[in-house]
């Protein structure tokens, strides 16, 4: 299982390629040769890096949902509208659709997120922004975290 950690920043070169940088490429060595999924984010205008393990196992989910509900089949047309599959090239390196760069205003240089199971990839001041917004931590992580107990409280 996934736990990417870490905050990379990466340059984008004239064609919108990125190279992994090499503390990310270590914690995705078992599924590198995989793929990716590229996607919007729902929450945040950022783009969301899946290794495909990942995005197989978003879309089982996806899958549970009755389509004929119509909210379900909405929030699928917009969840997978824009997904992208992408592979390193043979330098390394994946090529960012054009098509999902300009919500989240990409540029030159970027942020790649380490989140667990996926990668965000914000552009520099999208990310600032974003780091910047004023969040009461402490609520925020009573509210989400406060009921889970202790791992040893589990077992």
């Amino acid at each position: 299982m996934l736990n990417l950690l870490g905050e990379y920043d990466v340059r984008l070169d004239a064609k919108g390629r990125l190279v992994l940088p090499s503390g990310l490429k270590k914690q995705l060595a078992d599924v590198v040769s995989k793929g990716f999924v590229i996607n919007r984010d729902v929450f945040k205008p950022c783009l969301v890096l899946y290794p495909m393990p990942e995005w197989e196992r978003t879309s089982q989910m996806l899958r549970r949902l009755n389509r004929f509900v119509e909210k379900n089949m909405e929030f699928i047309r917009r969840f997978t509208s824009g997904a992208t599959p992408l592979e390193l090239d043979g330098s390394g390196r994946l090529l960012l659709p054009k098509a999902l760069m300009d919500e989240p205003k990409l540029g030159k240089d970027i942020k790649l997120i380490g989140l667990g199971d996926r990668v965000e990839v914000w552009s520099k001041e999208g990310y600032g922004s974003m780091r910047r917004e004023k969040v009461d931590l402490t609520a925020l992580a009573e509210d989400v975290m406060g009921s889970l107990g202790n791992e040893e409280d589990r077992q």
